[in-house]
């Protein structure tokens, strides 16, 4: 990944911040400049739970390079509190034991690294919504 893109989604990969509609009130993540719902361009920035239900998920057995050493893992999809359905990593668990209805939350983790010397890349991950 090249450092401008690594900045330009930065709120969305550090903070989950996402784009909510001021007319129609829909909430869009990534943010969007144009609402899709109504196609209102007045947008503000809300932050997002992080909290959900596994609506989907598969579990990743010969994984591609570079995410070799992670095998097997799971990547869900989950069901926000706000509605919409976000993918990543889900990590902390068992990926046999995992369910469809599980209570997940997000978590600030380190994504990848681009070789010895490059960028550290971090981002959201999920686990499961123990309560705490």
């Amino acid at each position: 990944m090249k450092v401008p893109r690594h900045w330009r989604e930065t709120p969305q990969r550090y903070r989950m911040e996402a784009g909510k509609c001021s007319k129609c009130g829909s909430i869009q993540f990534p943010g969007r400049v144009i609402c899709p719902d109504c196609g209102a361009t007045e947008m503000e920035t809300v932050k997002l739970s992080g909290k959900g239900e596994l609506a989907s998920y598969t579990v990743i057995r010969v994984a591609p390079t570079g995410f070799t050493d992670l095998a097997p893992y799971a990547v869900g999809v989950v069901q926000l509190e706000e509605g919409m359905r976000v993918m990543g990593q889900v990590v902390d668990c068992d990926p046999d034991n995992l369910k469809i209805g599980d209570r997940l939350t997000t978590q600030f983790r380190r994504i990848n690294e681009e070789g010895k010397t490059g960028m550290i890349l971090y981002g959201f991950k999920f686990v499961p919504d123990l309560g705490l």
